[in-house]
């Protein structure tokens, strides 16, 4: 059996907050962990509290609903329901990889079936996850964007900073998502992650590697035809004849 659903509620309007708060109190397996009144506080309270479910106002004063997906702290992977008055941004949202969203205003039955799909995908981390990272690709107005990744490490996910990302290396069937301190296993294929990153940093620099050209620190000639590169790390891949030029090209030499 999954333990209770420990809940975070961000709503800078006291009335909104406290509809959930009375909404929510009707089911048994649901407590709710704290409040959160901005973006600032809601990613202090995700940090501290680490809630199983954030259901997230997207319109909020400062930092905003999206703000607070993009800047979500290590370790941290609740369930996201998006709470709008707006049917645009709820759509929106819900397309790019919301679990689910509210409408305000909102009635009992529409909260039981959130909660339902949020009982039903909480036995699936790598889906949480990956809902996350479709969400961190919806541009926050006025901010950085800041992409993630989802990686598996034994048998916990985490949300990566793509920035943070060296490298993806495929053993096979698997996916290496490679970092500075150490490797997560990626949750797509190399092909999936190269189509989804495609004008990112992140170069093919053979049919078995993605690198971020940010992370490159020295590319020299094996031979006529191949070319190593050394990443941030130290650690060392093969570039292939066919994507030479491309990552020349990239790295401007």
């Amino acid at each position: 059996m999954l333990s209770t659903l420990r809940t975070l509620i961000v709503d800078d309007e006291p009335a909104a907050r406290q509809v959930l708060l009375e909404e929510l109190s009707g089911f048994d397996d649901v407590a709710v962990a704290g409040e959160a009144a901005s973006g600032e506080e809601a990613l202090a309270q995700i940090a501290r509290l680490q809630p199983d479910l954030v259901l997230l106002d997207l319109q909020m004063p400062g930092l905003g609903g999206f703000d607070v997906i993009h800047r979500l702290p290590p370790g941290a992977l609740p369930a996201i329901v998006i709470v709008t008055a707006y049917d645009q941004h709820a759509i929106r949202a819900f397309e790019a990889g919301a679990l689910d969203y509210l409408l305000k205003p909102f009635g009992r039955d529409r909260l039981e079936k959130t909660l339902n799909r949020v009982r039903q995908l909480r036995r699936h981390p790598g889906s949480v996850a990956e809902s996350i990272v479709r969400l961190s690709e919806i541009p926050a107005a006025g901010a950085r964007q800041g992409r993630k990744i989802a990686g598996k490490s034994g048998s916990t996910y985490h949300l990566l900073d793509l920035d943070d990302v060296l490298a993806f290396q495929a053993e096979r069937e698997i996916v290496w998502i490679l970092t500075a301190r150490q490797r997560f296993m990626a949750t797509e294929t190399l092909r999936a992650i190269d189509a989804r990153l495609a004008g990112s940093s992140f170069q093919r620099v053979h049919r078995n590697a993605l690198v971020n050209v940010n992370h490159v620190r020295k590319m020299a000639p094996l031979s006529s035809q191949r070319w190593m590169l050394t990443l941030s790390d130290g650690r060392e891949l093969i570039v292939s004849k066919r994507q030479a030029h491309n990552v020349r090209r990239m790295l401007q030499w």
